[in-house]
């Protein structure tokens, strides 16, 4: 029973998380601070809450819960970038990101086994990071750091919270998690970089001008 009552606290905090990563990053996608790419939104979206069900399936229990909202919350960020006319830039291979996650679910019912769609459903949703971080290449300073830098965290507690381990229940979120400090990384190493760039460039603008 204390383990019950542990992995129920372990995904109350992953929830809270959700909510407490959500909530800035909404603010700055409707304040314009921050520009998703519409794409990998609706791709993580149709992942995460499919991935949940099949968590559930597994036997995650209560672990599975904050993964499901986080699939609902994510596909309302999807709508509202897709409304305040986010990067919409969608290649052809987003297409096949997008059309894999829809079709993960009904290749789960055809063999009966959960595993199969997580697995297929976590290489989409890894594959999923590939849009944000061509925009991220070009404008870093357009991505929300923190946001990613949560979830990695929430993503921890969601393992914590797991009534039952195995790849099923265990994979999506560990491997998530994970991505998420990768693009954490990458959006900061960009920034330094744009930064020293745009010093150098305006040192050099300001030797020729005699400034």
């Amino acid at each position: 029973m204390t383990f019950l009552i542990d992995e129920r606290v372990f995904s109350a905090i992953a929830a809270a998380l959700t909510f407490l990563a959500f909530y800035p990053y909404i603010r700055a996608i409707l304040k314009g601070r921050t520009r998703p790419h519409v794409f990998s939104w609706f791709i993580w979206a149709a992942v995460t809450f499919t991935v949940a069900i099949a968590q559930l399936a597994g036997g995650a229990g209560v672990g599975a819960w904050p993964i499901a909202l986080s699939g609902l919350i994510t596909g309302g960020v999807a709508l509202l970038a897709l409304s305040k006319a986010a990067d919409t830039s969608i290649i052809r291979m987003d297409w096949v990101f997008l059309i894999l996650a829809a079709t993960a679910l009904p290749l789960w019912w055809l063999t009966s086994d959960p595993l199969s769609a997580v697995l297929i459903l976590t290489s989409v949703d890894l594959l999923g990071f590939g849009p944000s971080i061509r925009k991220a290449w070009a404008l870093p300073h357009e991505e929300n750091a923190l946001f990613f830098t949560i979830g990695a965290i929430r993503n921890g507690f969601v393992i914590l919270a797991l009534e039952h381990y195995s790849w099923t229940t265990a994979l999506f979120p560990a491997a998530v998690g994970i991505a998420c400090l990768a693009f954490v990384g990458f959006v900061l190493v960009r920034r330094s970089s744009r930064t020293s760039s745009e010093k150098s460039w305006h040192r050099q603008d300001s030797a020729r001008r005699g400034l």
